[in-house]
This record gives C-alpha cells, sequence and structure tokens, in this order.
C-alpha cells in the first residue's frame, strides 16, 4: 500500500495531471512523427528546426506577440524555407537546415544578450518545464497530434512513395514537393507543440530515438509507426512520473529514459541474433529493404 499510495501522490496536483496528458501527448505526437524523419535520414533537421523554432519565440517575446503566434509563424516559415532550398540540387539537405536554423537561434542568442530579463523566460523552452502546462498547451498539443494522426491515416500511400521511391512517386501521381512541404509543416507544429514539455535541446533525441527503437523491433513500415507512437507516449508517461521524483527537469528525464529503453531493446536484439546464429552480422541490424518496410 506504501508503493501505491506514493504513486498516487502526485496526482492530487493538476500541474502534474497536466504534464502528465501533455507528455504522452507528445511522446505519441513525436514517436509518429519521428518514422519519417528517421527513414529519410533527416534526424538533424529535428535538433535544426528546434533551434529556429527558438529563435522565432525569443522575437515574439520581444515583440510582445503571443508565444504560439510567433514561434508557429517562424517555425513554418523556416520549414518551408529548409524545403525549398533541399529541393535544389546545389544544396543538401543537411547545409540548408544549418543555415536557416543556426540563423535563427543566433538572432534569438542575440536579442536576449541585448535584453538580459529574457533570459528567465525561456529556461522552460531550452530545457522544458513541468510546472509550466496550461490548459492552451493542451489544446494545442492535441490539436497538432489530430492533424498528425489524419494526415498519416488519409496519405499512408502517398507517404510510403515519398519515404522509399521519390523519384518514382510522381509517376503514379503523388506531388511530392506538396507532401514534403506538408510534412516539414507537421515537424514544425510538432516541434513548437513540444517545446515547452521538452525544452529545444531534447527535441531531436524525442523525435529520432522512439523510431529506432521500434525499427529495432519490426520491419514493416505500418507496425513501426504504431509501436514508435506507442513506445513514444508510454516512456513520456513514465518519464514524467520519474522527474516528479527525482526533481530533474521533464524533457531530460524522458530522453534518458528512452535511452535506457533504446539500449536495453538493443541489447535484446544482439543476444537473440546471437543465440540463432552464433555470430554477430551487423548488417543486420542495418535498415531493412523497402520491400519489407512497405508490407
Amino acid at each position: 500500500m506504501g508503493i501505491i499510495s506514493a504513486l498516487g501522490t502526485p496526482w492530487q496536483f493538476d500541474f502534474f495531471r497536466h504534464a502528465l496528458l501533455a507528455a504522452t501527448m507528445v511522446g505519441v505526437l513525436t514517436g509518429l512523427v519521428g518514422v519519417v524523419v528517421v527513414l529519410r535520414r533527416m534526424s538533424y533537421i529535428g535538433h535544426g528546426m528546434s533551434h529556429a523554432v527558438f529563435g522565432g519565440a525569443v522575437v515574439g517575446y520581444v515583440a510582445g506577440v503571443n508565444f504560439y503566434l510567433a514561434a508557429g509563424a517562424w517555425g513554418f516559415a523556416s520549414a518551408l524555407l529548409i524545403n525549398q532550398a533541399t529541393r535544389r540540387r546545389q544544396i543538401g539537405a543537411d547545409a540548408a537546415i544549418g543555415i536557416v536554423t543556426t540563423a535563427s537561434f543566433a538572432l534569438g542568442v542575440a536579442l536576449i544578450s541585448r535584453a538580459k530579463s529574457v533570459t528567465r523566460n525561456f529556461d522552460a523552452a531550452l530545457f522544458g518545464n513541468l510546472l509550466g502546462v496550461t490548459g492552451v498547451d493542451l489544446v494545442v498539443i492535441g490539436g497538432v497530434l489530430l492533424f498528425a494522426v489524419a494526415v498519416f491515416v488519409f496519405a499512408y500511400k502517398q507517404l510510403l512513395f515519398m519515404v522509399f521511391d521519390p523519384e518514382v512517386a510522381p509517376a503514379f501521381g503523388v506531388r511530392t514537393g506538396r507532401l514534403d512541404a506538408l510534412v516539414a509543416l507537421i515537424l514544425a507544429a510538432t516541434i513548437i507543440a513540444s517545446i515547452r514539455i521538452m525544452g529545444v535541446t531534447l527535441i531531436a533525441a524525442s523525435i529520432v530515438i522512439p523510431p529506432v527503437t521500434a525499427r529495432l523491433l519490426t520491419d514493416r513500415f505500418s507496425m513501426m509507426l504504431m509501436l514508435s507512437a506507442a513506445l513514444g507516449g508510454a516512456i513520456a508517461f513514465a518519464g514524467i512520473y520519474a522527474s516528479y521524483y527525482v526533481d530533474v527537469a521533464s524533457g531530460a528525464s524522458i530522453v534518458l529514459l528512452s535511452t535506457a529503453v533504446f539500449a536495453a531493446t538493443l541489447l535484446a536484439v544482439v543476444i537473440r541474433q546471437w543465440r540463432r546464429t552464433g555470430r554477430l552480422d551487423v548488417e543486420a541490424l542495418d535498415a531493412p529493404a523497402s520491400e519489407a518496410l512497405l508490407g
């Protein structure tokens, strides 16, 4: 009864219930969107976009504009700019992301250095804040999650083409340009909705680790989507609990737990493979053939 009572104690507080719901939705959201990011080998974009959104948030604060309006407009503009830049053969995706996002982050840092009082207000944006979740945050996160799920459900086949065979996709009527822009906007919205829970410095990990862990457990794209979303939500739920008891930033707690789950999963896969074959085949741990994922 002592353990059960201790686990139930945090539920007495409104801030904890809000944080738990928000973190779980964020975990599902980042786990779902992260699958496309990981399979397209654009993991760096999560890190970069979070920095771009931070710059927009600082500009909005200095200008007296609502956080979501400022960060949203800035994040969407950055996403579209990156998307257009990467479609030019002369510019690689990593270079485009680096230029746009580091410039945005540098602008935010410059504004903070000019107005020292701004620093305190962006601790949560940098590291996440368990205490700062509001009803508006819950509505925004829930709205983005529903939108992302709708896109993945109704554009599932188009997303398959875009991820695995973007050059052939137009021949089958898939408008890859519009789909690329839509995915970029969903990613930007995901980061904007998640930034107050995870913080700028940890969002990229929450987008990458659950999909990679799910990849170790399945070779089917549809299953990977569901498993990654489930892992993201469950780990975020447990991470919020852990952050309450050990008194650390919620984002850090979630990412550390997610890393531990990934490490345990990888170890289990390696041991299972060793028992089956008597040797370690490194290539077996790499991404599977597209045909397997399409199943």
